[in-house]
């Protein structure tokens, strides 16, 4: 019996005023807290039985009309005394089931239900522009189904699953151990069924009593325009088959996409990179330019310099949740010719003495570094 005893009021944090409900939840916060088997502490099994002692005369009328009367003399001969097993404590048993899992009694019934099944994913490697258009695709999935022969029990057909001897059919398995707690009843699963609740006498010889096969299906899946690398498409219930009726679960579709020779895509554009030599960039011209659609006509203006921009619209990645495409953006490249014949060596050193040779050192339009900076922008470089 502990000595030097505080007040059961101070105990457990309550008022001498507090209704039953309120000295239930003081008490069900604290056991929580002071549990041993959750506090650590060295302190904490005294702890708990002070808790527990004080509960035992607060919630029960009688022991509390007297100690209220006479104190701890009024009770000192029953305060504790239902330690072993904690019947009385109108909460204790929630408050155990909370901590581990209904160790203080369990439901009877099959420890497990129905279990969904599990969700499974295949990877598919599209085109450019089988990414880019859409496409019907033709996919293979492993997974697992109900044996067909014994429609998922496991029994030879004509036989059945018996009740398990050791659970009697529950699925689990009571224990019950002695502690400073008194009784505890402690539940798990049952080693001889796996919770089933039932065993296999007569196993199934297509499955080997197992109750799922593992097949490989063929689907087809429509796959919409615009989808990109990591893109994922969910087939639902297309997963594995569930247990003991469970639902299937979903299939996971994930996109990848092969680089293409000369496209890039960023988002919804397509971007490209044309060269063209310095007649055309200082005369202008029209040239044609690869699509994702086919070959189109691009105006180049005269003057155009080294890293301009053009767009395209309409010619970029549908929108995958709305109308419209993107565009196409062409980074347009001048090539300095390298080697130069005498007819065309003699041209240029005509054109040169017609633009003189000063070094322009400022320039108002954009300069060689904004161009590197335009060409990180628009292809990541």
């Amino acid at each position: 019996m502990m000595t030097n005893k505080r007040d059961y009021y101070d105990v457990l944090g309550v008022g001498r005023d507090a209704s039953e409900s309120d000295i239930k939840r003081a008490y069900r916060g604290m056991a929580r807290q002071y549990h041993p088997d959750v506090n650590k502490d060295d302190n904490a099994e005294d702890r708990f039985k002070e808790i527990n002692e004080a509960y035992s005369v607060l919630s029960d009328g009688q022991k509390r009309a007297a100690y209220d009367r006479y104190g701890h003399a009024g009770v000192d001969s029953t305060a504790g005394a239902g330690f072993g097993g904690f019947s009385g404590f109108g909460g204790f048993g929630d408050i155990f089931e909370e901590f581990f899992g209904g160790m203080a009694g369990a439901r009877p019934g099959r420890s497990r239900g129905p279990l969904r099944g599990d969700d499974l994913r295949v990877d598919v490697l599209l085109s450019f522009e089988e990414a880019i258009f859409g496409i019907e695709k033709k996919i293979e999935v492993p997974r697992t189904e109900p044996c067909p022969d014994c429609s998922g029990s496991g029994a030879e057909p004509g036989t059945e699953p018996v009740s398990c001897n050791q659970c009697g059919g529950t699925g689990q398995v009571r224990r019950v151990q002695q502690s400073f707690l008194g009784s505890v009843v402690t539940t798990s699963t049952c080693p001889a069924c796996n919770g089933e609740g039932e065993v296999i006498t007569t196993p199934c010889s297509t499955c080997r009593g197992r109750r799922m096969l593992s097949v490989t299906r063929e689907l087809m899946v429509n796959i919409p325009a615009g989808v990109d690398k990591g893109t994922r498409i969910r087939l639902s219930g297309k997963g594995d088959a569930g247990l003991r009726g469970g639902p299937p679960g979903n299939l996971y579709v994930v996109i990848n996409v092969r680089d293409h020779d000369y496209f890039r895509r960023e988002g919804d554009d397509i971007l490209l990179e044309v060269v063209i030599n310095v007649a055309q960039a200082a005369l202008g011209d029209t040239i044609t330019v690869p699509t994702i659609d086919g070959e189109e006509d691009l105006r180049i203006v005269p003057g155009t310099q080294p890293g301009r921009v053009m767009r395209m619209k309409g010619h970029g990645v549908p929108h995958l949740r709305r109308d419209g495409r993107g565009e196409q953006v062409v980074m347009i490249q001048v090539a300095i010719p390298t080697k130069l014949n005498e007819e065309q060596e003699t041209m240029f050193q005509e054109l040169g003495s017609t633009l003189g040779r000063e070094i322009i050192t400022e320039r108002k339009d954009k300069g060689f570094f904004d161009h590197l900076r335009d060409l990180k922008d628009v292809f990541g470089l």
